[in-house]
């Protein structure tokens, strides 16, 4: 083989491993990126002008969010919620947003012995947030992700693309939302809930069903105490290793069930909403699957749900 040959070989792109693709459906999927740039590779080695491969980057340090390229963003705050949530925040230059969509999600790029790994994660702050945003991620003892999100201190240097994905939500449009989201499926939810709420126009109801093991479990509980004050929002919670209510503090007693969502619940529950609901729905793939399948069972169709 020619030196020339050796060199060219060396520039060509690497095809992504199964870890490197997190699973959300992104649109540029690693495995879309990977074929641009190898066909750009193609293009260049035909005409041997490696002039022609200056334009691809995988990385970038310009802080401005890309769903080609990942980004260096640096970590402002870390916050312990439960045993196995935290939330962390993160810089951005200026007063600068984040301008995602309703619901987006961003992608995370981690190295844990040697395999790079990439996540979907939505980001729960503000969509109008300035200076930051903020993303709730649970942490599993043998993932491979949380080994490396699990070393984050402030100031250090993450890599984020995107954004992906979203909910095409529109004021007023649906007569009411019932959002049935299992533990960090709670993250989507909540800058829509907080887009209604800041929208004095916006009178869409909102009914939230938050699934959860015990109540200790519960995320972001100030949260969305001050969100459920809202003349149209209702929020439930329904724990699922909980026996009694007995012990929870009064205010939650009268919203939360324990055992699990069931088929029976999810009738009381769509049988209580104001209007005829359209519903999102965002939890592990069984939870999502289970929660179809009730709500078809009650006479919600697919067309009135969306799974993030």
């Amino acid at each position: 083989m020619s030196d020339n040959e050796e060199d060219w070989l060396a520039l060509r792109p690497q095809e992504p491993s199964p870890s490197q693709c997190c699973g959300s459906g992104c649109k540029p999927c690693i495995y879309d990126v990977y074929e641009k740039e190898l066909a750009q590779w193609e293009r260049a080695k035909a005409m041997q002008d490696k002039s022609l491969l200056m334009g691809k980057k995988e990385q970038s340090n310009n802080s401005e969010l890309n769903p080609d390229t990942f980004t260096a963003f640096s970590v402002s705050s870390v916050e312990q919620l439960t045993e196995d949530t935290y939330q962390y925040k993160f810089e951005l230059p200026g007063n600068s947003s984040l301008q995602l969509s309703l619901g987006q999600h961003i992608v995370l790029r981690g190295v844990v012995n040697g395999l790079e790994v990439q996540r979907a994660y939505t980001p729960i702050s503000p969509r109008n947030a300035e200076g930051y945003f903020e993303v709730l991620i649970k942490c599993y003892e043998a993932g491979l992700m949380s080994q490396y999100i699990k070393t984050w201190k402030r100031g250090d240097v993450v890599f984020w693309r995107g954004p992906f994905g979203g909910f095409p939500y529109q004021p007023n449009k649906h007569g009411e939302l019932l959002m049935l989201a299992s533990g960090t499926g709670l993250a989507p939810m909540i800058p829509i809930l907080q887009s209604i709420t800041d929208d004095e126009e916006d009178e869409t109801f909102v009914t939230l069903v938050g699934c959860f093991p015990t109540f200790d479990k519960i995320y972001l509980k100030p949260l969305l105490q001050d969100l459920a004050r809202y003349w149209n929002i209702r929020i439930f919670y329904v724990l699922s290793q909980e026996t009694s209510l007995e012990k929870l503090p009064w205010s939650y007693q009268e919203n939360t069930y324990t055992g699990r969502l069931n088929e029976d619940l999810m009738k009381t529950i769509v049988n209580s909403c104001r209007r005829k609901p359209f519903v999102l729905i965002c939890g592990s793939s069984a939870f999502n699957e289970d929660m179809s399948r009730y709500l078809k069972a009650v006479g919600i169709e697919e067309n009135s749900c969306f799974v993030f």
